[in-house]
């Protein structure tokens, strides 16, 4: 399989964890060892404000931090939009990346930014286990845009990814959350 770095997964309503139900994941790093990702509408209650005061130099204290995962939920990483991508820790797709740990200047690296995202834990998968999943329709691929890392709609990130994949894949997001209930 191809790498789906910078690509986003769409969960299909095959998954019914409660970690993944219903999220669209950006694809950070994938390889033969393993694959690493955000979720991208998981927003917590907490505030960088409140959670990671020391980030308050980077983004804006009242926005919310966003689950980015179940492995590593005490770690923090933030996205964001480069105006030079060559500022990043590492860059996931086009001006996205990471921002370094430790900056050197970090105003500079502030006033270097657009938008920025800040992620508690990951989603992380082993070797094979993404392919796996894959294979049994888990997962829809769809190709990333930048405001789906930052929509200010968490609810409907999902079905507008949906949406835009087109096809069959529409028809997903008018099922609802238990279609036995229905």
């Amino acid at each position: 399989m191809d790498s789906l770095r910078g690509q986003l997964l769409v969960s299909s309503p095959k998954i019914l964890d409660p970690h993944f139900r219903r999220t669209v994941v950006l694809i950070a790093e994938h390889t033969e060892e393993g694959a690493m990702g955000f979720v991208l509408n998981r927003p917590a209650a907490v505030t960088v404000g409140d959670a990671v005061p020391d980030l308050a130099w980077l983004a804006d204290e009242g926005d919310h931090v966003h689950m980015g995962g179940p492995v590593a939920a005490q770690s923090v990483i933030v996205l964001a939009e480069f105006d030079d991508p060559r500022l990043a820790a590492m860059v996931v797709t086009g001006d996205l990346g990471f921002i370094p740990a430790e900056p050197e200047d970090a105003d500079a690296l502030a006033a270097a930014t657009r938008r920025k995202r800040v992620f508690a834990g990951h989603a992380g998968w082993g070797p094979g286990q993404l392919e796996a999943e894959m294979d049994e329709d888990s997962w829809i691929v769809v190709a990333a845009v930048p405001d789906d890392v930052f929509s200010n709609d968490p609810d409907g990130v999902w079905r507008d990814v949906l949406r835009r994949a087109g096809g069959d894949h529409m028809l997903m997001t008018t099922l609802p959350m238990d279609p036995s209930l229905d």
